[in-house]
């Protein structure tokens, strides 16, 4: 008898098929994430779960599916969503995604920095408005990237591959994580400095550290304070990581120049959040690892940590408690 698994969203294909290979599939097929009650009431008696970022994997409903479950699978690199260690405790593996959408979450926030930087939102917004009537010499100046200075907090993958991209644009590179070593931060063409001299000589501010107790809101009205005024702030990956309250003010009062981003708190960002009322604030819905390639090989290797966990094998990539 193929072992049973709830998958809680409706993932791409590949991924599905692979599961439907070896697994008896109970899909979530619709288009809204699972009311955490449906997920309490889906996951009972199940062997694995095949879940990503926007549901609660807590204690409850790890005791919920009860002793047949074996294995979390995670479509995402984060997990700050499920409780590691109250899966851990009962022996329950859980994996995650990790490598595979590095370059395309990179580019993103490239591209988060190239259009908060040159004022791409604006301009949309200037021509749909009607203003556009003749050029404007001193009209939507952007900042330049040849020669400035970039922050990168959290130097893991994604981080490495942004620095990478800022080589290319000529851009001084500062970097910032807990456990850095500056041979590390010279091999990707940054320097290592304090979270405090990164804040205060950046130009660009781009966030890549993971979301856990310590760096939640790490970006609070304190280190906003520490920034450039003229400095702009990029965030693609955990909104938790950024106070929107303190981010809302800070833009108000021009205290930093601008931010984009890819991630907010909450997700998705109410329609009547003020960020949405500030021209110097571009906001997208989470697309950081959003193309087809990615998020292909993401849904695979999603199935793959899901049948290696029912089957009794080691996970290709299990999360390790730190």
């Amino acid at each position: 008898m193929k072992p049973k698994v709830f998958v809680t969203r409706q993932i791409p294909e590949i991924g599905l098929a692979r599961v439907r290979e070896v697994c008896d599939l109970d899909l979530w097929e619709h288009e809204d994430p699972a009311p955490y009650d449906q997920l309490l009431e889906r996951v009972r008696g199940v062997d694995g779960v095949l879940c990503t970022l926007t549901e609660r994997i807590d204690e409850g409903l790890i005791a919920a599916a009860g002793a047949n479950l074996k294995v979390i699978s995670q479509m995402a690199v984060g997990y700050d969503n499920i409780d590691v260690r109250a899966a851990h405790a009962r022996g329950i593996p859980v994996g995650n995604t990790p490598g595979v959408l590095t370059a395309a979450t990179a580019d993103l926030a490239f591209a988060l920095l190239l259009a908060a930087a040159r004022r791409l939102s604006e301009g949309v917004q200037y021509i749909r408005d009607g203003q556009w009537t003749t050029w404007q010499p001193r009209h939507l100046l952007g900042a330049d990237l040849n020669g400035a200075t970039l922050g990168i907090i959290g130097l893991g993958r994604i981080g490495k591959a942004v620095a990478q991209r800022a080589r290319g644009f000529d851009m001084n590179i500062l970097a910032y994580s807990r456990h850095l070593t500056d041979e590390e931060a010279r091999a990707h063409g940054a320097t290592r400095v304090d979270l405090p001299t990164l804040l205060h000589e950046s130009d660009f501010v781009s966030l890549h550290t993971p979301l856990t107790p310590d760096t939640r809101h790490l970006i609070n009205r304190e280190t906003l304070a520490e920034m450039k005024q003229t400095a702009i702030l990029i965030n693609t990956t955990r909104g938790g990581t950024v106070d929107p309250h303190a981010l809302y003010a800070a833009l108000r009062d021009n205290v930093i120049a601008a931010a984009a981003l890819d991630v907010t708190e909450p997700e998705p960002i109410p329609l009547d959040d003020p960020l949405l009322t500030l021209p110097n604030c571009l906001i997208v819905p989470h697309i950081g690892s959003a193309t087809v390639k990615t998020r292909d090989k993401m849904a695979l290797m999603a199935a793959e940590n899901l049948i290696a966990g029912v089957t009794g094998q080691p996970l290709p990539t299990a999360v390790k408690l730190g």
